[in-house]
C-alpha cells in the first residue's frame, strides 16, 4: 500500500471520528527516533504546520510508545493521538450492544494503562491533608490498580458472554453456517442485506459501520437454508487490544462452516486489503478455516470481465458479486446452495405406513421433501445431516440415497 493510500485511509478514519483534516506531513526514515518517532527537524516542521493551520489535534499513522506520545505533546503544544487510538475512539462511538461496549471499554483500558503518565500527569502528586494521609501511595498508582481491577472484571463479563453465545449456538437447528469477513467497508453488510432481503440491516459507506455480529437465516431455495453472520471489518494495523477484546464476537467466524472473504474489487489496494484480512484471521487462529473469496462491487469496475479473468488466476474458485444488479448475488446464492446440499444430502427412508411415531420423528429432524406408498412401504424423501441418517440406521430403519 502506497504512502498516499495510507494517508487517505488515515484521513477517512479521522473523518469517521468526527474531525476535519487541516494538513498532512510525511517523512521516510530508516529508523524511528526513540523519543519522538520522527526526526527533530520534522518535529519543528510539524509544529509550524500546527500553528499555521490552527490544528488542535495531531494524528500519527504509526503507533506511538507512551514516551513518544508524551514528548510530542510537550514539543507540539497540542493533543497527539496515534492510529490505534483513533480506531478505538471510533469503536467507542459506534458500539451499540452491551457486548460491543464491554469489548471497546476493555480495549481502551488496556491501551490506556501504560499511558497514564501522559494522559493524567496531574494525578501523579502524592495525596495529603487531613483524612487523606496514608502510606504514601500516589494517585497514579491508585488509578493503575483500579484500571487493572476493571480490566479483570470486564474479562470475566466477556467470558460470561462467550459462554452464553456457546449455549445459543448449541441450541440452534443444524444447517450450513457462513461468516462474512473482510476489510472494513468492503460491502459485507450490503451482501447480507441483499441475500437475506432484510432491508432493515444497517449499511453505510463509512469505515466500521458494523461492530456487532449480526446473524440471519437465509432461504436459498430447494428447502435449503444458510445461517449467515456479518462480523466487524478489519483494517491495516488493527490495534492488538481491539482484536483480543473482540474475540467473543468473532467466535461466530470460528464456529462457521465457511468463511466468506468479501473483497472490494473496485478498491485499488484490494490485494493489500486481502493480505491484511488473512493476517488478522491468522492471529485469531482462523487461517485454516474453509474460505470462499467473494469479489464484491463489480459494478464499480470499468472492466469487470478483465478483472474477473485476472482474479481467477489467483483465486480459481472465487465468486463475483454486486448488489447493484438484480442477479448480482446469484453466483453466491448458487454456491451456498450447493454447499448446503452437500452437508444435508437427500435420502429415502422406508417405513411401515402405520408407524406414525417414527414419521413424526423424521419430520422433526429433517426437511421432508415428499412421501409416497410403494407396495406395502411408505417411502419418505427427506434432507438431513449424515449423522442423523446414521442414527436412524442404528435404530433399525432402512435408508437409501435419493436425488432431489
Amino acid at each position: 500500500m502506497k504512502m498516499e493510500e495510507h494517508l487517505a485511509e488515515l484521513g477517512r478514519l479521522v473523518d469517521t471520528a468526527g474531525a476535519d483534516v487541516a494538513g498532512t506531513l510525511t517523512q521516510q526514515i530508516a529508523a524511528a527516533n526513540p523519543g519522538t518517532l520522527i526526526g527533530e527537524g520534522k518535529v519543528e516542521e510539524l509544529r509550524a504546520l500546527v500553528a499555521q493551520t490552527k490544528g488542535s489535534l495531531v494524528v500519527f499513522d504509526e503507533e506511538l510508545t507512551p514516551a513518544q506520545g508524551q514528548s510530542l505533546e510537550e514539543l507540539l503544544g497540542t493533543r497527539v493521538m496515534d492510529r490505534a487510538e483513533i480506531i478505538l475512539d471510533i469503536f467507542a462511538t459506534r458500539a451499540r450492544s452491551s457486548e460491543a461496549k464491554l469489548q471497546v471499554e476493555l480495549a481502551q483500558l488496556q491501551y490506556m494503562l501504560p499511558r497514564l503518565t501522559r494522559m493524567w500527569t496531574h494525578l501523579s502528586r502524592i495525596r495529603g491533608g487531613i483524612g487523606l494521609r496514608g502510606p504514601g501511595e500516589t494517585q497514579l498508582e491508585t488509578d493503575r490498580r483500579m484500571i487493572r481491577q476493571k480490566i479483570s472484571l470486564l474479562r470475566e463479563k466477556l467470558q460470561d458472554v462467550a459462554r452464553h453465545r456457546q449455549t445459543i449456538r448449541a441450541s440452534r437447528s443444524p444447517m450450513l453456517s457462513a461468516a462474512l469477513v473482510g476489510y472494513t467497508n468492503a460491502g459485507k453488510s450490503s451482501v447480507l442485506r441483499g441475500i437475506s432481503g432484510e432491508h432493515d440491516i444497517f449499511v453505510e459507506d463509512r469505515l466500521f459501520a458494523t461492530l456487532d455480529t449480526l446473524t440471519r437465516e437465509v432461504d436459498l431455495g430447494d428447502n435449503l437454508r444458510v445461517r449467515m453472520s456479518d462480523t466487524v471489518g478489519f483494517i491495516r494495523k488493527l490495534p492488538h487490544h481491539l482484536v483480543a477484546s473482540f474475540r467473543a464476537t468473532l467466535e461466530e467466524a470460528g464456529e462457521a462452516d465457511l468463511l466468506l472473504h468479501v473483497t472490494d474489487a473496485s478498491h485499488p489496494e484490494w490485494e493489500d486489503h486481502m493480505h491484511t484480512v488473512r493476517e488478522v484471521l491468522s492471529e485469531l487462529g482462523l487461517a485454516e478455516r474453509p474460505t470462499l473469496v467473494v469479489f464484491h462491487k463489480l459494478d464499480a469496475l470499468a472492466d469487470p470481465t478483465g478483472f474477473a479473468t485476472y482474479a481467477r488466476t489467483l483465486y480459481p474458485d472465487a465468486i463475483f458479486t454486486s448488489v447493484m444488479r438484480t442477479d448480482g448475488l446469484q453466483p453466491l446464492r448458487s454456491e451456498l446452495r450447493g454447499r448446503a446440499a452437500a452437508i444435508r444430502p437427500v435420502v429415502r427412508i422406508l417405513l411401515d405406513p402405520s408407524d406414525g411415531k417414527r414419521l413424526g420423528q423424521i419430520h422433526r429432524v429433517g426437511d421432508v421433501l415428499g412421501q409416497s406408498l410403494e407396495g406395502e412401504r411408505l417411502v419418505v424423501t427427506v434432507r438431513l445431516e449424515p449423522w442423523r441418517a446414521e442414527q436412524l440406521r442404528r435404530e433399525g430403519l432402512t435408508l437409501e440415497p435419493a436425488s432431489t
